[in-house]
């Protein structure tokens, strides 16, 4: 991919006031013009259709171009893919809305592994805990990358069983990468960023905000051959990154818990709703064909 292309998309993505569709709808018009770059900030408003924050965009956009040594230092500061380049995830590509580029610190070698995503509630019982550690050793047997939230509980124990394994894991974050959040498992995340791979679609300062973690979800589902569900309430954003895989048409597996326990409501209306009732690790080698008796 020509470098300014790539500059264009970094721009685009630290201006304000423009989505990932709105930058998505920019590739796809500089690829059917000769990978054309030279867009008015105009043109640009045009094209990717904003509308309600023009204004919003035009001073993002201006003070980026006025101030190009600024730029380029912040440029230079982040590691970044494109959808264009060839290490982005096959799989995560095919979905609606896909990041048009991700920020990232560890191996990037990681995006071309096979992925399993493991989610579930910020307060994991001892239940959960165990249930983590008897699922994922098998996965990690099967050379099977693991993907979570770095959120408290079922997220911060999947990553932290698989590097006590021996195996490879991925954190999706909806910050900036030099934030940590929550603070809990700051630690976890810097040890994955030395060690793993951690990815956001957000720059450098970006601080938390609510509707970061949807869209940090459809990341997660997006690169996932399945999702494995492990404790959830009914209502939670763990079930909108089940949803999100389901709308994608991966597969997803859920594990019963205490009928009288609300954290495994979540799990048993997904099993009711056809997920993969899944109480061993075969139950997810089966259905994604990586299994062999």
């Amino acid at each position: 991919m020509e470098a300014k292309q790539r500059e264009l998309l970094f721009k685009l993505t630290v201006c304000n006031g423009i989505g990932n569709l709105g930058m998505l709808k920019v590739l796809d018009f500089s690829m059917n013009y000769n990978n054309c770059t030279d867009f008015s900030k105009e043109e640009i408003i045009q094209i990717a259709g904003i509308t309600t924050y023009q204004k919003l965009f035009s001073k993002s956009w201006d003070h980026w171009s006025n101030n190009p040594e600024k730029t380029q230092e912040y440029y230079n500061a982040h590691s970044f893919i494109t959808i264009l380049d060839p290490t982005y995830p096959e799989y995560l590509k095919q979905i609606y809305n896909c990041p048009v580029l991700l920020f990232y610190k560890g191996n990037i070698e990681l995006l071309q592994k096979k992925c399993i995503s493991f989610i579930g509630a910020r307060a994991a019982s001892v239940y959960g805990i165990n249930v983590v550690r008897q699922l994922i050793p098998e996965m990690i047997r099967h050379d099977l990358t693991i993907v979570s939230g770095l959120a408290k509980g079922i997220d911060s124990v999947s990553h932290q069983v698989t590097m006590q394994q021996g195996g490879h894991t991925i954190g999706v974050i909806g910050t900036g990468l030099d934030i940590c959040y929550p603070k809990e498992t700051a630690h976890i995340q810097r040890k994955m960023m030395d060690e793993q791979l951690v990815v956001s679609e957000y720059p450098n300062g970006t601080r938390p905000r609510k509707y970061h973690f949807p869209m940090r979800n459809r990341i997660i589902a997006g690169m996932s051959l399945g999702t494995c569900v492990i404790e959830a309430r009914k209502k939670s954003g763990t079930l909108i990154t089940a949803q999100a895989a389901l709308e994608y048409g991966r597969e997803v597996f859920a594990v019963p818990g205490n009928l009288f326990d609300a954290h495994s409501d979540g799990c048993h209306g997904l099993i009711q709703d056809g997920a993969k009732c899944t109480i061993c690790p075969q139950d997810i080698l089966e259905e994604i064909q990586l299994f062999s008796i």
